[in-house]
């Protein structure tokens, strides 16, 4: 297997996998906070506040696996 290979399978896997993984997350999240807001309603604020924060350090994982992507795009010339 030559570089570019290696580099083009890389690339899919790096993408793929991490959306896959930060679509669970953000659903495992998500699930948690309407429970959480469920059991205590009072609470829906601070909830909700720190749902959306742990939603955004989990889309970090997607936009560094775009970025090592297009690193290895680069290194197969393409």
């Amino acid at each position: 297997m030559d570089l570019a290979s290696a580099a083009a399978i890389g690339t899919a896997l790096a993408v793929g996998l991490g959306a896959h993984g930060a679509a669970i997350g953000d659903g495992l999240v998500t699930g948690r906070a309407v429970e959480a807001v469920a059991r205590q309603p009072e609470a829906r604020g601070s909830v909700m506040t720190l749902m959306f924060i742990s939603i955004g350090l989990i889309e970090a994982l997607p936009i560094i696996a775009v970025v090592i992507a297009f690193i290895l795009m680069g290194k197969m010339g393409g």
